[in-house]
């Protein structure tokens, strides 16, 4: 079954670390590993805006 198109905003806003579909876009669009991406997420949740934030300062 595919996603539900209604949710797809919300979608790109968070990160779903548990969706290996959504950690491989992530860390494609981000340029950083799926490791990178994880440590991110620990450090300051799944917002999308939040763990851009911290990776620019790494």
């Amino acid at each position: 079954m595919s996603d539900d198109p209604k949710k797809t905003g919300l979608d790109r806003k968070l990160i779903a670390l548990d969706e290996p579909h959504e950690v491989r876009s992530w860390t494609e669009s981000l340029g950083v590993t799926a490791d990178e991406l994880r440590e991110a997420v620990k450090a300051v949740g799944n917002s999308a805006e939040a763990v851009r934030a911290y990776l620019k300062k790494k």
